[in-house]
């Protein structure tokens, strides 16, 4: 994402003529550059009828400040503050409604989960990107807050009964952080032994999800570039972020990073 020229010209530069992404990157597509808050909108999709999720912000950049190169994701938070209920309905009526519209017309109506990525911009929310499955780590955010109802309504999709359905959720704030490898999104580091697992994940209201680890005769070690998400849930944005960052005191790997501002933004949203 590019907010100069000169940035511009040197990613098509690298994708072009230094081949930095091999032919992945031959083929460059220029859009709009959009200024707002990103959010991440999900609904459960019947092929008629969508049912709304809470929503949740995704910390893309790798540094704090939203500084460095975009990553799979660093963190995130749920349900987002800016979601208010007036721009969910336009979500709902300016985006999802005219979606699935269009698949029916098209013979394929959309059953499944259906990931709007959003900017929210001062002329309204603004489509980034679709996609058709929860996001990492936003699905560790957003999850917990539907808890067992989630299997009820995924089968209730599948068979065209979401309308008149309600999703019950749990408004408590979720704040995930991503553990990750020293280095990534660029080379790292595997085969890590990872301690202090137990003791994180006994910490109340914490959850912990694996993503680069794997099981070794010696123990757990890290297998990939976003290696866990720790989850931290609380009365309050501050208190899911204090028990989020508390946990992952207690876990260590050599070169061990995150992000020390996940979070942050929700405390501002919802002043």
């Amino acid at each position: 994402i590019a907010t100069d020229l000169t940035t511009a010209e040197q990613a098509v530069r690298e994708m072009l003529v230094d081949q930095r992404f091999g032919v992945a990157g031959a083929t460059v597509v220029v859009e709009e550059h959009l200024e707002g808050e990103e959010a991440s909108f999900f609904a459960i999709c019947d092929g008629q009828t969508a049912l709304t999720l809470p929503s949740a912000q995704d910390h893309k950049r790798v540094f704090d400040g939203d500084q460095g190169p975009n990553t799979g994701g660093m963190g995130a938070f749920a349900p987002t503050p800016q979601i208010t209920d007036k721009i969910q309905a336009r979500v709902i009526s300016e985006i999802v409604e005219p979606v699935l519209a269009g698949m029916v017309a098209e013979g394929h109506p959309y059953v499944g989960v259906l990931y709007v990525g959003l900017m929210l911009t001062v002329e309204g929310p603004k489509v980034i990107e679709f996609n058709v499955r929860f996001g990492d780590p936003e699905a560790q955010v957003v999850l917990p807050l539907v808890g067992e109802g989630l299997t009820s309504l995924l089968l209730a999709a599948t068979q065209g009964g979401l309308a008149g359905r309600n999703c019950l959720v749990n408004t408590k704030p979720h704040v995930g952080v991503v553990v990750a490898s020293g280095g990534y999104p660029g080379s790292y580091r595997t085969d890590l032994p990872i301690s202090g697992l137990e003791a994180a994940a006994a910490h109340e209201d914490v959850l912990i999800f694996h993503a680069g680890t794997k099981r070794t005769e010696a123990g757990i070690v890290t297998s990939g570039g976003r290696v866990l998400t720790v989850v931290g849930r609380g009365s309050t944005f501050s208190e899911a972020i204090h028990r989020a960052y508390g946990a992952i005191t207690l876990i260590g790997f050599n070169g061990m990073y995150t992000r020390t501002d996940i979070g942050r933004k929700a405390l501002a949203l919802a002043s």
